[in-house]
């Protein structure tokens, strides 16, 4: 039997090896992710993680935060559990850096976004844009997560 569309992981995926411009130029593929809500970003040298996420689900026509902010996600779709995390629809939350860090009642705290892409024996897998000044994917640790949204 054929599979009818694609989950949003799948198309994040055909986006890895995207990457910013070295230098005063910008990727204008990742220009249109940050344009596709705020006009203000004039270069790819910006945090750009939500514009991706946005712009998947934009294509997809799936609910998205329509906001550049990472921790704007914690408003979407609806807050799952990890241990039944998929890679398919949802969207994980993580502060960004170390150290103490707001938790997630605090939105306009930084952070990062990406796509659930699993798991490993040292932490959760990201598929997300701007790490590395790429969309790729990454390992983060349990304890930077701040909430997982199934997006549908």
């Amino acid at each position: 039997m054929r599979k009818i569309g694609m989950s949003a992981f799948e198309l994040a995926e055909r986006f890895i090896g995207i990457s910013e411009v070295v230098g005063i130029a910008s990727n204008p593929q990742i220009l249109a992710m940050l344009q596709l809500d705020e006009r203000w970003p004039g270069g790819d040298d910006v945090p750009w993680c939500s514009a991706f996420v946005n712009d998947i689900c934009w294509l997809l026509r799936l609910p998205r935060s329509k906001s550049l902010s990472a921790r704007s996600w914690l408003l979407v779709g609806e807050g799952i559990d990890p241990v039944i995390a998929e890679a398919a629809f949802d969207v994980v939350i993580l502060k960004r850096g170390k150290g103490d860090q707001p938790g997630p009642e605090v939105i306009e705290a930084p952070g990062h976004v990406g796509f659930y892409a699993g798991r490993s024996s040292r932490g959760i897998l990201v598929l997300g844009g701007n790490r590395g000044d790429a969309v790729n994917v990454w390992m983060f640790e349990e304890e930077s997560i701040l909430g997982i949204r199934r997006i549908y």
